[in-house]
């Protein structure tokens, strides 16, 4: 894959923080062809919240789950505070839909809070070191009886990183289960290197690219949820959802962490970093402090290149 690759046909794309659906130009050298994209095993002899077994199962199996953040009631809150920013957003733009709410967490200060959870950055600093940093975040809202599926991919293959260190939170803002589309996950995947893919037409799917062979990575798991719960997973771990056939929506945020040394080939990925815990001394990226409220009007003019 070339840092060429056509950007997916996808609604919500931002000019301000990146897609996770869009490959941008990478220049200068170096190329995307030359990514490390191999899984480094965790090693830690203490840890504040995963225990051996999980630890273990990360290595070998590429995710944890599921891991609990918030009480029921803040789970509670969560589902208010998402739904109140998509309502705002959706009424200054229409034409926005339910996937738009793509980063910004430098820009809105729950979603900031969200993201700066301890017990959230503790489960993180287990898999990452004590020095880490968050780049993105992405609501991931797919409505009751939405027809498209999300294909198997790896995350690190559409992302202009160098080593693939990111471990994503999925974090549940609604209860998720196989009938209303959890993702799932192929165990094992995150620790075969880049999978052969092939583009799809983006009619049935989000994604522009699926993962080639996958009835032959073993059976899927899923990744039920209640809300306030949360799973870990690897960023070449293949992983996707069904079509949502339920009448249920089914939402979750990822927040996408990693270390300092990780490298953006494209300098537009670094600008929404927040220094989570620890020290970076790389000079790489953005430190971006809690903002003082919610700037929605700032993220809908950034929505779509508007």
């Amino acid at each position: 894959m070339t840092g060429l690759q056509a950007e997916a046909t996808y609604k919500s794309k931002s000019i301000r923080e990146p897609c996770d659906y869009m490959i941008y130009p990478v220049d200068p050298a170096p190329s995307k062809d030359t990514r490390d994209l191999s899984f480094k095993p965790v090693v830690n002899d203490a840890p504040l919240r995963l225990t051996e077994e999980q630890i273990k199962g990360y290595n070998e199996q590429g995710y944890v789950m599921p891991l609990s953040a918030y009480t029921p009631a803040e789970a509670d809150q969560n589902r208010a505070y998402f739904d109140d920013m998509l309502e705002r957003v959706q009424r200054e733009r229409s034409d926005l839909d339910a996937y738009a709410i793509n980063g910004f967490q430098s820009d809105c200060a729950g979603l900031y809070d969200i993201t700066m959870n301890p017990i959230i950055l503790d489960h993180v600093q287990d898999i990452l070191g004590p020095n880490f940093l968050s780049w993105g975040t992405h609501f991931f809202c797919k409505l009751a009886g939405d027809p498209r599926n999300v294909a198997w991919h790896q995350d690190a293959s559409y992302w202009p990183f160098t080593p693939s260190r990111t471990v994503t939170v999925w974090l549940a803002i609604d209860d998720t289960d196989r009938e209303n589309s959890a993702m799932k996950f192929l165990p094992g995947t995150h620790n075969k290197g880049l999978l052969k893919w092939r583009e799809t037409d983006g009619t049935k799917s989000v994604l522009g690219q699926e993962i080639e062979g996958t009835e032959q990575m073993g059976e899927p798991v899923y990744d039920e949820l209640k809300a306030g719960e949360f799973s870990l997973h690897a960023d070449m771990l293949a992983h996707g959802s069904d079509q949502n056939t339920s009448d249920r929506r089914r939402c979750g945020l990822t927040i996408r962490y990693c270390t300092p040394d990780v490298r953006a080939l494209n300098p537009r990925w670094t600008k929404g970093a927040i220094l989570c815990r620890g020290v970076d001394e790389s000079g790489h990226w953005t430190h971006n402090p809690r903002p003082p409220g919610e700037n929605i009007h700032a993220m809908v003019k950034a929505i779509g290149g508007n």
